[in-house]
């Protein structure tokens, strides 16, 4: 009796594990694997961007201190260095500019790419 009993015990957690199922969306959706290139803009992309990576010292308060006097707070300023290609340049780690930010880790490829077709668009203000 008891070699039946463990047998069918066996069999009942095979039958349960074996039914298993994850849904990887629900078990990881904080992680986003889409980048929306379709709808980039100055003010919902690359403003947020800067502010999270740059800002710190690249900001109209702190530049002058701790940014080499590079201000990416306005639009302005923001369109001056993506035209001449330095943005581009230091944030995807480029050979013969600074890599950006600073002491830090890249951009995520997604961010680059977001940066990057803003740029391809014509750096609008929008």
């Amino acid at each position: 009796m008891n070699r039946i009993l463990k047998a069918l015990l066996i069999v009942l957690i095979i039958f349960i594990a074996g039914c298993y199922y994850d849904n990887e969306e629900k078990l990881y959706s904080e992680i986003s694997t889409s980048c929306d290139l379709n709808n980039v803009t100055f003010a919902a992309t690359v403003k947020p961007i800067l502010q999270a990576s740059c800002f710190a010292c690249h900001s109209n308060s702190t530049a002058t201190s701790s940014g080499n006097g590079i201000r990416l707070e306005n639009y302005t300023d923001v369109q001056n260095f993506a035209k001449n290609g330095i943005l581009m340049g230091v944030v995807k780690h480029s050979s013969g500019y600074l890599p950006m930010p600073d002491g830090g880790g890249k951009l995520s490829d997604c961010e680059i790419n977001q940066l990057q077709k803003w740029i391809d668009n014509g750096t609008l203000n929008n």
